[in-house]
């Protein structure tokens, strides 16, 4: 099952489940948001699919390609506040990340027996995929923003003047709303687009958590229930129309070094991350960049990030902007 949200036509929130023809819309009675949806689900005990059925659906006006021409399509989950929507990622989790980043962070003219990024992906392989309900090795963790960061699908993504890249990441993101329980509970998950700055993260990786304070998209749709093992996906971006870079990208436990459960598990130990009523949108990494490849972004580059499991794909352009009014000085005294 899958689930969008979207304005229609009078501008009102609903809440849509894809037909798998691609075009048909259902829609969820009842609720204007998956947010609304995911909460009354916890306060029934029942999942999505109980809920919904519970609910009902009718038939949508309009199709999907519509919708998604029309950009009327918002991300799958979001909170009405976007200060109560954290979003955050781990890295080095798929297998064949370290060599890119590797490739980023090694200087070819110093003689390393081993970089951190290979180091802490050893750590993943030795000790990412524990037993079931046993802690195993931390991953690499960073914090990208709040739900002001979010960028819609088909909009642009925005980056400030002072940004020495533009790049994307083509990822999975678990989609969490926080019960009024103080338990994390997992809609599913989504296409995202992670989208960081890369030649400042290649500068110094102390400079990673710098790297990582950009927008971001994920969506457009909500895959409910489990994961799947194998996630096999295509990234791409068009300029002016044609296909600048191209590459396949994988992800699911199978292509991992650390488990869903690991991963979850060091993110939601931390108390701040628990309170009720919150949204997150966590990313789970990549081992596919352009960048790695030596490709360059520019303003309205579009991305496309596609894997069939997760219905239609996430597209999004990418622009320049001023960065926010603040100059060395600036800080106002009181």
């Amino acid at each position: 099952m899958r689930l969008i949200q979207f304005i229609d036509a009078a501008g009102r929130r609903r809440v849509g489940m894809p037909a798998a023809d691609g075009r048909r819309i259902d829609v969820v009675r009842g609720v204007s948001s998956t947010y609304e949806l995911a909460m009354a689900a916890i306060g029934a005990r029942r999942t999505l699919a109980a809920e919904i059925a519970a609910r009902g659906r009718d038939p949508a006006d309009e199709s999907y390609p519509d919708l998604l021409a029309g950009l009327r399509v918002l991300v799958p989950l979001d909170h009405e506040d976007p200060a109560h929507c954290l979003v955050t990622g781990t890295g080095l989790t798929h297998l064949g990340s370290a060599a890119t980043r590797d490739k980023m962070h090694t200087d070819q003219s110093a003689v390393e027996t081993m970089t951190d990024s290979m180091r802490m992906f050893r750590w993943g392989l030795e000790g990412g995929q524990p037993r079931r309900g046993t802690p195993g090795t931390q991953p690499e963790w960073f914090y990208k923003g709040d739900g002001g960061i979010v960028v819609p699908p088909g909009h642009p993504i925005p980056y400030p003047d002072f940004a020495e890249d533009a790049g994307e990441e083509p990822e999975i993101a678990g989609l969490y709303v926080i019960g009024d329980d103080g338990l994390p509970y997992r809609l599913g998950f989504a296409l995202g687009n992670e989208f960081s700055d890369h030649v400042m993260e290649r500068r110094n990786y102390l400079y990673l958590a710098h790297s990582k304070l950009r927008f971001c998209s994920f969506g457009p749709e909500l895959r409910v229930g489990e994961m799947p093992r194998d996630i096999r996906g295509t990234s791409r971006i068009r300029r002016d129309g044609k296909i600048l870079w191209e590459k396949p990208f994988h992800s699911g436990e199978g292509n991992m070094s650390h488990t869903l459960e690991n991963l979850e598990y060091h993110h939601f130990k931390y108390m701040q991350f628990l309170r009720p009523g919150s949204v997150h949108v966590h990313f789970f990494g990549t081992a596919t960049l352009s960048f790695a490849d030596g490709i360059q972004t520019r303003p309205g580059d579009e991305f496309e990030i596609h894997a069939p499991e997760f219905g239609a794909p996430l597209r999004n352009p990418t622009r320049q902007e001023p960065a926010a009014p603040y100059m060395p000085g600036n800080t106002v005294p009181l």
